[in-house]
């Protein structure tokens, strides 16, 4: 009995065996050998103008110096912060916002985004799969990205990262891409905040505090006019010889316009862009935005003034 039951026994065994080794070795669709998944990276940061809620945010593929395919879109939260799957893709990207509130740092009160105004970042080529952390879409980085488009080339990796380093050593921020600016309306915002932080967040609330003294209904109208102005990569109130104006709009794909003349119904404020808004013009608008009770960051003009020494001597050129 116990041979008759071997002999049964003993081909099958084989069998499973063969089958074990066959798996083994990667045979038969065995999981041990899958093919691994395309690297999926993903893309993370804040919309600050006054971190801005309810923002639509696109990130574009950037080909040959030219804007190309929409690659993600994400909506920003309470703070201003995203997040968006970025996929497999490698290359140089763009980020537009539009749309959403922020309260503006000159007021206090909660303002929208102006019809037609937007706010974009550039960032040099990126790996496949990779993740991307606090990357921050600000007016500087607006202003950045209108200088980069317009250099000969348009956005290349070189042109992108020249435009984004101008930009930060004309307002004192060395890295305006991935330096977090202050909230000044917080209280002790500027409390262990390293000085490219301040320069950065106090930058932001004088664009808003000139714009309030400009009569312009909306401080991101004031953006809109330095993104025309920084476009020629000289900050002078012109665009290529053409007078900025304080209203206007961006188009689709970050193109920067500037006509539009004055600002129409609800809008307040004059038509041309004063030569030295955003230069030594910021430098009052720091001044009256420090001693302002809105200021609540325990920072004090004199905190302030390298920066605003630099601006009011600046010669205008972004380099």
């Amino acid at each position: 009995m116990t041979h008759k039951y071997l002999s049964r026994f003993f081909p099958l065994a084989l069998t499973a065996a063969a089958a074990l080794l066959v798996a083994g070795c990667g045979g038969g669709g065995s999981s041990i050998d899958a093919a691994t998944p395309s690297a999926q990276g993903t893309m993370s940061g804040s919309v600050v103008k006054g971190p801005v809620s309810g923002a639509t945010v696109q990130a574009f593929a950037l080909n040959g110096g030219t804007v190309g395919a929409q690659l993600a879109s994400a909506v920003t939260d309470a703070n201003g912060a995203f997040t968006m799957p970025m996929g497999s893709y490698a290359g140089p990207v763009m980020l537009q916002m539009n749309g959403g509130t922020y309260t503006d740092e000159a007021t206090g009160a909660p303002m929208a985004m102006a019809p037609g105004d937007i706010m974009t970042a550039v960032l040099p080529t990126i790996a496949a799969g990779a993740t991307v952390n606090g990357v921050a879409v600000t007016p500087l980085t607006a202003m950045a990205q209108a200088m980069a488009q317009h250099m000969a080339g348009g956005l290349t990796d070189a042109n992108i990262a020249a435009a984004n380093a101008a930009v930060g050593n004309y307002y004192m921020v060395h890295d305006i891409i991935h330096t977090q600016p202050i909230n000044p309306l917080v209280p002790g915002s500027g409390a262990g905040a390293t000085p490219d932080m301040m320069n950065y967040g106090i930058t932001l609330a004088a664009m808003s505090q000139y714009a309030r003294g400009a009569g312009m209904a909306s401080s991101s109208s004031f953006v809109t006019a330095m993104m025309s102005d920084a476009s020629d990569g000289v900050i002078d109130g012109k665009a290529a010889g053409t007078p900025v104006t304080m209203g206007g709009g961006m188009s689709a794909g970050g193109t920067v316009t500037t006509g539009g003349g004055m600002m129409g119904a609800g809008g307040a404020g004059s038509g041309m862009m004063p030569p030295d808004a955003g230069g030594a013009g910021l430098t009052t608008a720091i001044r009256d935005f420090m001693n302002s009770g809105l200021n609540r960051s325990g920072l004090s003009v004199t905190d302030m003034t390298a920066l605003m020494q630099q601006l009011r001597d600046g010669t205008g050129h972004l380099h």
